[in-house]
C-alpha cells in the first residue's frame, strides 16, 4: 500500500492501483463499473464528480456514511477488492 496526492487529496493505492482515497470531508471509493451503480445506492454515497462530470467508476462517500468503524472498513474492503482484482501497475 502506498500514499498518492491526487483529486486535491490523498489516495491510497495498491499494487500500483487507487484503491481509496480522501478529499475533503469525503472519502473516495473506486467501484469499478460494475459495483457504480450499487454503491452510489447507498446513503450517503453519490458520483463521484471531480471535473463536472461524473465518474462512472468511483463515489464520494460523505462523513455520515463513514461515521462508525464498520462502515468505514466496510467501505475501505470494496475498494481495495477492486483494487486487487486489476493487474498490478
Amino acid at each position: 500500500v502506498s500514499e498518492k496526492k491526487m483529486f486535491g487529496g490523498l489516495s491510497f493505492m495498491l499494487q500500483g492501483n487507487m484503491a481509496c482515497g480522501i478529499l475533503k470531508d469525503d472519502i473516495v471509493v473506486r467501484a469499478g463499473s460494475d459495483n457504480f451503480e450499487e454503491f452510489v445506492k447507498e446513503p450517503h454515497a453519490r458520483p463521484m464528480d471531480f471535473t463536472g462530470r461524473a465518474m462512472k467508476s468511483m463515489v464520494y462517500v460523505g462523513p455520515r456514511g463513514y461515521a462508525s468503524d464498520a462502515d468505514l472498513k466496510r467501505w475501505v474492503e470494496r475498494g481495495v477488492a477492486y483494487a486487487k482484482s486489476l493487474p498490478a501497475k
